[in-house]
């Protein structure tokens, strides 16, 4: 499709391009493999917000599960002294030293918590990068396992031809493919991260998945897992995905 052509958007617009913005560490100690961990740096705990008032969520890291309270069968996560968040509004990164399995040790590695709609970018076994993300949501899941990216493109078209849920996506950004189509990309008809919401890709902002483009190499581990057990692994069940790359 060239530039300047239509295609059917059911009455969807793409109103803005999504500003929220990862955070880069450039200057972090060795995180430690074993022994009893403690909050790796005070001042990585913090506040992003991809939206205003009820989309807004916090992402925190840390080397351990923060501390966490009910109030009226909701979960509160602990942020800071006498700082209380909503638990389904806190993605949290549980920094580790530890390569994934099935990765060879390799000191990179790009880590998807499909729980925590977070990613986490390794190198040398250090933090470097850290955002939220949008996964595949029900029945597209993105699939838990250990991949490989084996292509980079800077521009893409993605469609699905599928008449039930048609799609055409032209100039998909920063787009690295890990497990046959589905691939890590920026995502400007996106505004809110933190959420499943895609037909099973990982979707980025556009300037975390720039970050992502330029530091990633084809063959970096991927490294997808849900730690609550509930996004499905059986090929069968992610039958209905029909995304087709042109």
């Amino acid at each position: 499709m060239q530039s300047g052509g239509w295609v059917p958007g059911r009455g969807e617009r793409v109103g803005e391009i999504p500003r929220f913005q990862g955070l880069e560490f450039r200057s972090t100690q060795p995180i430690p493999s074993a022994g009893p961990l403690k909050t790796y740096h005070q001042a990585w705990t913090g506040l992003w917000q991809p939206g205003d008032g009820a989309e807004a969520l916090a992402l925190q890291l840390s080397c351990r599960s923060t501390e966490t309270d009910q109030l009226d069968g909701a979960d509160w996560n602990m942020i800071g002294p006498d700082q209380w968040v909503e638990g389904r509004k806190v993605a949290q990164v549980v920094v580790t030293a530890d390569s994934p399995e099935g990765s060879n040790s390799s000191p990179r590695w790009i880590d998807v918590n499909l729980a925590e709609q977070t990613l986490a970018v390794y190198e040398d076994h250090r933090l470097v990068f850290a955002t939220m993300i949008a996964s595949g949501v029900d029945p597209f899941w993105t699939r838990p396992g250990v991949y490989q990216i084996y292509s980079k493109i800077e521009s893409e078209t993605m469609r699905n031809n599928d008449p039930s849920d048609f799609y055409y996506l032209d100039n998909v950004p920063w787009t690295m493919y890990f497990d046959g189509p589905r691939a890590l990309h920026g995502a400007y008809w996106r505004l809110r991260f933190g959420y499943p919401q895609s037909h099973g890709c990982v979707n980025l902002s556009v300037g975390d998945a720039h970050w992502l483009f330029n530091w990633s190499r084809d063959g970096d581990w991927v490294y997808v897992h849900d730690p609550t057990g509930q996004t499905p692994t059986d090929p069968a069940l992610l039958h209905r995905w029909r995304v087709l790359i042109a």
